[in-house]
């Protein structure tokens, strides 16, 4: 059932996982679907989704900025996330909107501490402050095992970010982080196997989507 107190008319749903887990083909596909339905759809991602945030997602993931320190990488993510929630998120969910976020907060808890190792308090405290209680509604979790995900970024096109080039250990930190957040939250979570077929895994959303109320039963 949709909670009774939430501070926006809208849907806040947020898709997480690894790099080559299929989240952005499903946000996708979930966004026209729900445009069919006739439902005001915002798509966006992290780092991004304004013009300063997509000006410091091209800083953080450039391989050039190789010596970047996690806390400098921390104070960056967290900035284009407070601007995105202040310029995009917020007026969207105000409006009524439905909005789809490739990765959110939970990114930053699995990356800057799973991955990074820095301390968790501080993190998800910082994290607090820059998302300004602005927190998803219900996040699907792409799950899937590093060494599959790294052999379909191996057949994607594009240039490897500097995060992508992290070594294997670190991967598996970040999804063993994630995991810990689905078990600590299953209300919000949603663990989709994401080494099953995309029309699968489709039909799990609308199902989880429709028990939530966010369109009709």
């Amino acid at each position: 059932m949709r909670a009774k107190a939430r501070p926006w008319p809208g849907w806040f749903i947020t898709f997480e996982g690894g790099d080559g887990a299929g989240k952005t083909v499903q946000l996708r596909a979930l966004a026209a679907f729900l445009r069919k339905s006739h439902m005001t759809v915002v798509e966006t991602r992290e780092p991004g989704g304004s013009r300063l945030s997509e000006a410091v997602r091209e800083l953080v993931l450039d391989a050039d900025h190789d010596n970047m320190s996690p806390r400098a990488e921390l104070f960056l993510m967290l900035a284009a996330r407070a601007q995105h929630v202040e310029e995009t998120i917020r007026p969207a969910l105000d409006a009524g909107s439905v909005v789809l976020c490739d990765r959110y907060g939970d990114a930053t808890y699995a990356y800057q501490h799973g991955g990074r190792g820095l301390d968790k308090g501080a993190v998800v405290s910082m994290h607090e402050f820059a998302a300004d209680g602005c927190k998803p509604d219900m996040t699907f979790l792409l799950d899937l095992d590093p060494q599959a995900a790294k052999g379909r970024m191996a057949a994607r096109p594009g240039q490897t970010t500097r995060i992508d080039a992290e070594k294997a250990p670190f991967h598996t930190r970040v999804r063993d982080a994630y995991l810990e957040l689905a078990k600590r939250e299953p209300k919000r979570f949603r663990v989709l196997d994401a080494s099953r077929s995309v029309g699968i895994i489709q039909d799990r959303i609308h199902t989880a989507l429709r028990q939530q109320g966010v369109f009709g039963r």
